[in-house]
């Protein structure tokens, strides 16, 4: 019997610890009271044919029962589930949440209820808990067997593959035609054995929860997915079957689907008797226009069961909250009184990425990969039979030992202490403001449930999680989860919406390693910092070729089709972009058939011969001078799309439409320069290889060549990137602006933008302030779709003064800026964003003096603003601007909510054409482990570090990031020992309570996300990175 409340028993199958994150409650409700009144008990069986009973009082609504057997699973998104079960008209009926149980379950001594899904979301990477996933996996896995999912041979046997190796591990041939002749997983199971042994082969490495979001990838892709049949005939008398999806409602001939009625279409859903009736809107597109659509059903009852189920998916998939009940007539009664119960997706969605939940260990019941000890929700390592990338958790090669360890930490720490050794970026760290960017930066929805305290740091525009493993495993022969430990990024589905950070974790309560088993690692794998250089080359070259793709495929896919794209420029970007992709794509396949020899995976008598990187660089760089011609009309390329966005409203729409899909997770110009910044980081690759190499290595000569090369290239196509990056920069700004029409003008540089406080007749108010070098505007958010900024004022430089005013004014940090026909005062952050922003003014208004300020007169006409410059005083303002700049915050804004500019609204600080230009230079990629705060497992992802943020993906063959992870104002250390982080090569990203840690492979690497995150993190000097800059150019 279950009780009431929840209980702490830890022996419960899917865990029975106190569970205060029910999803059909409030955050932080428990579930409600039992009403008074005499118990009875209802028998549940669950998704993995286990029973349960429940005592309920028998005044109680079906809410009640349903409230408990959540908490009995500790199920987070109990929404998308129901209880199903037969009454006693031998219908299958749901349970009304909102009808005493009693009567709707006549006999219920007699009557079993069935736990099972009820709402098949269009993307199971809409589920944000591996829990349920997993109990999505199930029902999947109940279709099959009972033959209510049809699908083809391939798919059935490729499906049951994964519930296999869900069950009992990697492939072992006559342990796996054991399990298919005891088991029955689908009608026809002898005739696909075969098959579904090929497949099982494949999936080495795989665990449980990765088997779970596979066979969840391959069924949401299948027409029966999710469907539940319901006979009918039409007005003919034709038999058909009606269903219904997240779409609409569809029509069925056998297992057939002819015909779909998106809810979009559909006025009216109603019955009458046997009779079911859409009612459609009108299609002015047809001419042969129906209105209402008859179907007749078995009988009423079989009408008002479809019917009711119709209404629930309407407003589940298509409402943003529970629709409120309808007052009761006072005489008369007309229709239905009934209504969906509970939240809808959205809510479910929003509910659980914005709460936090203790991590609740649940048990496989099928699975054989696993122990019974030191469960955890947490995912594994993942694992793969090829050793490519190697375990994090372990040394790398003749890595110190746990002895040695301090020697790295402390070096790590005296760095973070003091940036200004070695990195490029030797000020003092940020922190600004906790705010969030745009509507929420929700985590990437691809975050454990424990930490959903970080949850307004990650944005992304899908809502997703990453899959919570119990990570009990074999202890043998250093197995994980019973299967041997290697790593490989994972495989991700082509052309599926955002999937869950399915990168597992490594535990390592699950995972015990002997020291024979480091000695065999350390002598396994290359130790020398050149393999790691040579492995960066590799990682950043797989995300360059993937911006590549942004531009040859997916922006060719969305746009470069369609009739408004002017044909000059389909030709300038096929001509430039593809030769290009087809070059670096053969470079890219070089590159890892050297590192695969390097590091032994094949060829290993050999091996030694192909410890090197610099004559595979020489070879290539050969090629890339012969594409230089390609490389200086990027500067074209974009001019063109430009001048056509501003011939064509058309294409512009469609440019911007296409920033809004997944695969663009930046601007589109940064994509189209792309080109120029990859040969600024293979200079920097190759002088750290030519630093590392003594002068008498093998490799020190090719890599020697192919630097002075490169650095050729890179000085040639130094002065149209400058111009390129700024031309860049303004019409990315131009995005952000209401208010101004034409801010890209010859001869005007963007220097800095950030946020400051303008002192009013109100008090201070947050502004966001752009500084050029012929004028400063300052601007608010304002009340558009897009959370745009509003201009509320401009400044010109020509005959400004600056000067501090916080004895005059009593505001710390502030200055006044004194203009020929205005002053205004404002206030900053902190001293050091003061001085940066005093700096930048001051050489701003001497750039404005030397060119006598001709530009600010074009820019004064092109505000659309029926106020000038000097009428628009500070007690003119209205605060009205900036309460609507904060309630926007409320509102879905679908585009631009994470750029730059808003993170720095909502973290209060700026960055300058300089921070932009060392973000340029400072760009990574690679396998990371992170860990937050209150977990215990490291989940494995693939990063990639760009413009001021990290991108999170499952594996580097991820079309588009799953979340990101905006870093101004975070500031980059190692741990202390008070934080319990036993583990080599470390760091720590805090911003107020947010805290994140992640793990990399090696000492090299370690330093270098170390120097390229604090280049985002740290205040730069402008004066020491001008100089840096003249150096060395570019």
């Amino acid at each position: 019997m279950v009780e009431p409340e929840p209980r702490p028993t830890a022996g419960h199958r899917l865990g029975a610890q106190e569970s205060l994150g029910i999803s059909t409650l409030d955050p932080g409700h428990r579930p409600p009271a039992m009403p008074p009144g005499r118990h009875m008990p209802i028998r549940v069986r669950m998704l993995d044919d286990t029973e349960e009973v429940f005592e309920v009082s028998q005044r109680a609504p079906g809410k009640v029962l349903f409230d408990l057997v959540c908490a009995h699973l500790n199920l987070v998104e109990g929404d998308y589930f129901g209880l199903e079960f037969q009454d006693h008209r031998k219908m299958s009926v749901w349970l009304d949440l909102l009808k005493p149980t009693v009567k709707q379950i006549r006999r219920p001594k007699h009557t079993v209820l069935r736990f099972v899904v009820k709402f098949f979301p269009p993307d199971h990477a809409q589920l944000l808990e591996e829990l349920t996933r997993y109990l999505f996996a199930l029902q999947i896995k109940q279709d099959l067997a009972c033959g209510r999912l049809t699908c083809n041979d391939s798919s059935a046997a490729l499906m049951v593959s994964h519930i296999v190796q869900s069950e009992i591990g990697d492939f072992d041939e006559a342990q796996t035609r054991q399990h298919l002749l005891t088991n029955k997983y689908i009608p026809d199971q002898e005739a696909l054995m075969d098959k579904i042994m090929e497949f099982h082969r494949k999936h080495v490495g795989q665990t449980p929860a990765e088997s779970d979001y596979q066979l969840l990838e391959v069924a949401r892709r299948l027409e029966m997915y999710g469907i539940r049949l319901h006979p009918a005939k039409d007005r003919e008398g034709t038999k058909l079957n009606l269903a219904v999806a997240h779409t609409g409602v569809l029509v069925f001939q056998g297992h057939m689907k002819i015909n779909a009625f998106n809810w979009s279409k559909v006025r009216k859903l109603s019955f009458k008797r046997k009779r079911f009736l859409i009612k459609l809107r009108p299609d002015l597109n047809q001419s042969a226009y129906q209105d209402t659509l008859e179907f007749l059903m078995g009988s009423r009852d079989c009408c008002k069961v479809f019917w009711k189920i119709c209404v629930e998916y309407h407003a589940f998939f298509r409402l943003y909250e529970e629709p409120k009940p309808k007052p009761k007539p006072v005489l008369f009664t007309r229709g239905s009184s009934f209504r969906f119960s509970g939240r809808t997706q959205k809510q479910v969605i929003d509910y659980v990425k914005d709460s936090e939940f203790k991590k609740i260990p649940f048990e496989r019941k099928h699975s054989k990969v696993q122990s019974n000890s030191s469960m955890s929700p947490m995912p594994s390592q993942q694992r793969s039979e090829v050793p490519k990338e190697q375990s994090m958790s372990c040394a790398s090669g003749d890595r110190p030992d746990s002895t040695s360890r301090p020697s790295w930490r402390e070096a790590a720490s005296a760095r973070a202490e003091d940036p200004a050794g070695k990195l490029a970026s030797p000020s003092a760290l940020l922190n600004g403001h906790e705010d969030r960017p745009g509507p929420r930066e929700d985590e990437a929805r691809g975050q454990p449930s424990p930490a959903r305290q970080h949850a307004d740091h990650l944005s992304t525009g899908a809502v997703t999680n990453s899959p919570r493993l119990s990570d009990s495993s074999g202890h043998s022969q250093g197995m994980v989860n019973g299967q041997k430990h290697g790593l490989v990024p994972g495989q991700s589905p082509d052309g599926r919406q955002p999937s869950p950070l399915t990168s597992p974790l490594l535990n390592d309560a699950g995972y015990v390693r002997t020291d024979d088993e480091d000695e065999v690692r350390r002598k396994r794998f290359p130790t020398d910092k050149a393999y790691f250089i040579a492995k960066e080359l590799l990682t950043t070259e797989r995300t360059y070729l993937k911006d590549l793709e942004v531009i040859t495929v997916a922006f060719q896919d969305a746009v470069g089709k369609d009739e408004a794209m002017p044909e000059s420029l389909r030709n300038v970007i096929c001509s430039n972009f593809d030769p290009l992709y087809k070059f670096h794509s053969g470079f890219l396949r070089e590159v890892e058939q050297r590192l695969a020899l390097w590091e032994g995976r094949s060829n290993a008598h050999i091996k030694g011969d192909y410890q090197r990187i610099g004559d595979v660089m020489l070879n290539n760089v050969q090629g890339i001078k012969q594409l230089t011609a390609h490389l200086q009309k990027h500067s074209e390329v974009l001019m063109e799309l430009e001048k056509a966005c501003r011939a064509s409203r058309k294409l512009d729409a469609l440019c911007r439409d296409f920033e809004l899909q997944k695969a663009c997770y930046l601007p589109l110009n940064i994509f189209l320069l792309r080109p120029l910044h990859r040969l600024m980081h293979y200079k920097q690759i190759l002088e750290r290889l030519c630093k590392h190499y003594p002068a008498t290595h093998a490799d020190f000569r090719d890599s020697r060549a192919a630097l002075a090369d490169v650095s050729e290239i890179v000085a040639q196509l130094h002065g149209p990137m400058i111009k390129m990056e700024n031309f860049q920069k303004l019409l990315e700004l131009k995005k952000d602006l209401v208010g101004i029409d034409n801010l890209a003008i010859p001869g005007r540089e963007f220097i800095r933008l950030g946020c400051l406080s303008k002192l009013s007749g109100k008090g201070l108010q947050q502004r966001m302030f752009f500084l050029f070098n012929d004028i400063l505007l300052y601007t608010s958010r304002g009340m558009t779709a897009t959370n745009q900024f509003k201009v509320h004022g401009q400044l010109p430089l020509y005959g400004m003064k600056i000067r501090e005013s916080e004895d005059e004014w009593g505001v710390p940090y502030s200055f006044t800026l004194s203009g020929q026909r205005q002053s205004v005062v404002v206030a900053a952050s902190s001293l050091l964003e003061m001085e940066k922003w005093m700096e930048d003014i001051r050489m701003a208004i001497s750039l404005a003096e030397k060119c006598n300020g001709p530009s600010s007169a074009q820019l004064v006409g092109s505000v659309s603003d029926s106020k000038s410059p000097g009428d628009m005083t500070v007690d003119q303002e209205s605060e009205d601007d900036l309460s609507a700049s904060r309630t926007s915050l409320e509102r879905q804004a679908p585009h631009r909510g994470n750029t730059t500019v808003h993170v720095c609204w909502h973290r209060n600080t700026s960055v300058s054409m300089v921070d932009f230009s060392i973000a340029v230079e400072n760009q990574l990629s690679g396998n990371l482990l992170r860990k937050f705060k209150n977990s215990n497992g490291w989940q494995k992802l693939w990063v990639v570090f760009t413009n001021f943020s990290l991108f999170f993906y499952k594996s580097h063959q991820d079309d588009y990031p799953l979340a990101s992870l905006p870093l101004l104002g975070y500031s980059v250390t190692v741990p202390s020992e008070s934080e319990n982080i036993h583990k080599d090569y470390v760091f720590k990203l805090h911003f107020k309570s947010h805290v994140y840690y992640f793990r990399s492979e090696s000492e090299y690497t370690f330093e270098r996300w170390m120097e390229v995150i604090r280049s985002a993190t740290t205040s730069t000097s402008r004066s020491h990175i001008l100089n840096r800059k003249e150096s060395q150019p570019y």
